[in-house]
């Protein structure tokens, strides 16, 4: 057709049955979408190289080299970014696809500025059996929820996608993810125990709503978080549209009962 496509092929290290299954999983489930901000599939297939599928080309750099290189992005910037995102794993929530790898390096930034959300090697389809089973922990520490990191994949579903969208929103306005640390391990018990800082520790003028609707997200409960990648990205919306958003600041109750539920033993003691 002479176009020109991105080729992605699975590694002679992967070439298992395990790792077929998911590089077939991550195929079907990419070909099922046809969205502006997520990444197309044109074709599949296995040659004597290995399995491969062809996608769009995207020309642009990754978004975490884009916040590399700039420290930081503005505020507006990365709220109309993080609104892309979330319109786009809104629509492969319909579609019954939830992508538990969300993250600034799966962010190809096009040439006009358009956020594509690329990679879903991780990508559960609802409808079908998947691959990961209870207690296997799988994904990018510093970006997973806490139902995802520790390994209840059963808990997983959309809200954990807005947890992801948020930590990478946090990063897009911070120049860092919220959770840190030198091991994995290390940034895995700060995720399933301590809350995350405040945007505004690390930009003192940060929007205060802004703030709101990121820590929203971080929620570590599932309830308290955004029901949905849609309702996040219309007070997303809202907020760009200088109008008050629909998300409300955690109160004292809240903020100590959720710590009471992290730190049962510390409770009981």
């Amino acid at each position: 057709l002479d176009r020109k496509v991105a080729l992605k092929l699975l590694l002679p290290g992967s070439q298992n049955k395990q790792g077929v299954a998911r590089f077939q999983i991550e195929a079907r489930a990419t070909a099922r979408l046809s969205h502006p901000n997520i990444v197309r599939i044109f074709d599949v297939g296995e040659d004597p190289a290995g399995h491969y599928f062809a996608m769009d080309l995207v020309e642009g750099e990754a978004l975490d080299d884009t916040i590399k290189s700039a420290g930081k992005l503005e505020p507006r910037r990365a709220a109309e970014i993080a609104k892309k995102l979330a319109e786009a794993l809104s629509y492969a929530h319909t579609h019954a696809i939830l992508h538990r790898d969300m993250k600034p390096a799966n962010v190809l930034m096009r040439e006009d500025g358009e956020p594509v959300v690329t990679d879903f090697g991780l990508a559960k389809d609802v409808r079908e059996q998947g691959l990961t089973v209870t207690g296997q922990v799988m994904g990018t520490p510093a970006y997973m929820p806490p139902e995802q990191a520790e390994g209840d994949s059963d808990q997983v579903d959309r809200r954990s996608d807005v947890y992801s969208i948020g930590a990478t929103l946090f990063e897009m306005i911070t120049g860092q993810p919220p959770f840190r640390g030198q091991t994995p391990l290390h940034v895995l018990r700060q995720v399933l125990t301590d809350p995350p800082p405040r945007p505004s520790n690390f930009v003192p003028k940060l929007d205060s709503d802004l703030e709101t609707i990121c820590l929203k997200c971080l929620e570590k409960e599932p309830a308290q978080r955004y029901l949905s990648a849609r309702a996040l990205g219309e007070d997303l919306g809202l907020w760009l549209r200088d109008l008050p958003i629909r998300a409300q600041p955690p109160t004292l109750g809240r903020r100590i009962s959720s710590w009471g539920r992290r730190n049962r033993a510390l409770v009981a003691i």
